[in-house]
């Protein structure tokens, strides 16, 4: 099963928590035992599983990336100004994939999924939801 879900961002750096909308997917295709992959589309985003709780770690994740890489500085930036959003989401990566136990995601309780964005804001961000 594959379902594309679509997001909009408002900031140029940003972390946005879909955990529900996939939750939602994977309760939809009555899989109980299997694997989720969570893809996003576009090479300046990226897909990160990290702390739900305490929004101060999804802060800290932007606050070091910005640091270990930041904007104006790359070749790439002379063609369209975001060199740094391509490294960023290479660094994290365009996906992760998740065990479905029981017919929901094996996340922990301090875990959910979040988009990246590092080249925002974007009206129509895709991501790729399979499920087998």
């Amino acid at each position: 099963m594959q379902k594309t879900i679509q997001i909009s961002t408002h900031n140029n750096n940003g972390l946005y928590d879909i955990t529900n909308a996939v939750q939602k997917i994977v309760a939809e295709s009555g899989i109980l035992t299997g694997m989720v992959n969570v893809y996003a589309q576009g090479a300046t985003a990226a897909i990160m599983i990290q702390e739900n709780w305490d929004e101060s770690v999804q802060t800290d994740v932007i606050n070091l990336l910005i640091k270990l890489i930041p904007s104006g500085v790359w070749e790439h930036d002379r063609q369209d100004g975001n060199g740094d959003a391509h490294l960023k989401a290479g660094i994290v990566g365009p996906s992760e994939t998740i065990p479905i136990i029981n017919g929901k995601m094996g996340l922990s309780t301090w875990q959910n999924i979040f988009f990246c964005e590092f080249d925002g804001p974007r009206q129509n961000r895709r991501i790729v939801i399979t499920i087998s």
